[in-house]
C-alpha cells in the first residue's frame, strides 16, 4: 500500500467466481459465436465446446461446468438424449433452432431449466439467462413459453370434471363479487375421494406427467421449498410416500387389494 494511503474499514467482498459454461452445438461458427460473446463477460467463462451429445457429456464430466448450453439436434447424439445425462451434473439450458411444442415438453421432461429458441432473444438476455439459471430462475423465449402454456391448458382440460350446474344464472340478482373465492379460499378439488387444493391438484398434474421440482417450481413460480410442502400435503392426503405411488392414485390406476 502506498505511504500515506488509508486502508479501507470495510474491504471490499471477494469477487464470486465466474459462471462456469460448456457450449454444445453441431454448427462450428455458432459455437465460436457464442464462446466468443460469452468469454467477452467478466463473470462468465466458457470452460470447454463440444459438436455432438456423446462430446458434450464428456466435457461436462471432465470440466463439471455450471451451465451447459446445449442444441437439440445433432449428429451421432442428439441433444435430447444426452439431456438427462447433462442435467445430474449442471444446469442445462437448451440453446437451438428447434421451436415444436413437442420437443420443448421433451426438454423440459428431460431436466433442462430453460429453452432458448434462436432469433428470440437478444445477447443480454442470453448472458441474463446463463447468470439466472445457476439461481434456479428458468428462462424461455417466446415460442417455448407459449408451447409450455398449451400444454398445461391442454393437461388442465384433459383432466377437468364438467360441472352440469351452472355458477349462477343470467338473471341472477346476486352480484358476481359475492360468487367470487377469496384468495386463498379456493374451491378443493375432488377426484377419486381426495380432496386436494386447486393449488394442489395443478402441482399433482404436474408430478404425473413427470415434471420434477424444479420445472414445476419454474412453471409455477413458485420456489422449490414450496413444491415440497405442497408435495408433503399432497402425499398425506392421497396416503402415498412416492411420487409414482401419488400419481397411480391420482391417475387411477394404482391396483387395489
Amino acid at each position: 500500500m502506498p505511504d500515506g494511503a488509508v486502508q479501507p474499514l470495510f474491504p471490499p467482498p471477494p469477487r464470486p467466481a465466474p459462471v462456469r459454461v460448456v457450449v454444445a452445438d453441431d454448427n462450428p461458427v455458432v459455437r465460436a459465436g457464442l464462446t466468443a460473446l460469452l468469454s467477452g463477460r467478466d463473470d462468465i467463462t466458457v470452460v470447454a465446446e463440444a459438436a455432438d451429445g456423446r462430446e458434450a457429456y464428456e466435457v461436462t464430466l471432465d470440466h463439471r461446468p455450471d451451465v451447459v448450453l446445449l442444441d437439440v439436434r445433432m449428429p451421432g447424439v442428439d441433444g435430447l438424449s444426452a439431456l438427462p445425462h447433462l442435467a445430474r451434473i449442471a444446469q442445462v439450458v437448451m440453446l437451438t433452432y428447434s421451436h415444436e411444442a413437442e420437443i420443448v415438453r421433451a426438454a423440459l421432461r428431460g431436466g433442462a431449466g430453460g429453452y432458448l429458441v434462436h432469433g428470440e432473444f437478444t445477447v443480454e438476455e442470453l448472458v441474463s439467462a446463463v447468470r439466472d439459471i445457476t439461481r434456479g430462475r428458468a428462462h424461455f423465449t417466446p415460442t417455448a413459453a407459449t408451447a409450455l402454456l398449451a400444454h398445461i391448458q391442454s393437461d388442465a382440460n384433459a383432466h377437468a370434471e364438467p360441472d352440469p350446474t351452472p355458477l349462477f344464472s343470467p338473471t341472477s340478482p346476486e352480484p358476481l363479487s359475492q360468487l367470487q373465492p377469496t384468495v386463498g379460499q379456493l374451491t378443493p378439488v375432488h377426484r377419486a375421494g381426495f380432496q386436494l387444493s386447486v393449488r394442489e391438484a395443478e402441482i399433482m398434474d404436474f408430478i404425473a406427467s413427470g415434471m420434477n421440482n424444479q420445472q414445476i417450481a419454474a412453471t409455477c413460480f413458485i420456489s422449490e421449498k414450496t413444491v415440497k410442502n405442497h408435495i408433503n400435503r399432497i402425499f398425506a392426503k392421497l396416503h402415498s410416500s412416492s411420487r409414482s405411488e401419488a400419481a397411480a392414485k391420482w391417475l387411477g390406476t394404482a391396483v387395489t387389494s
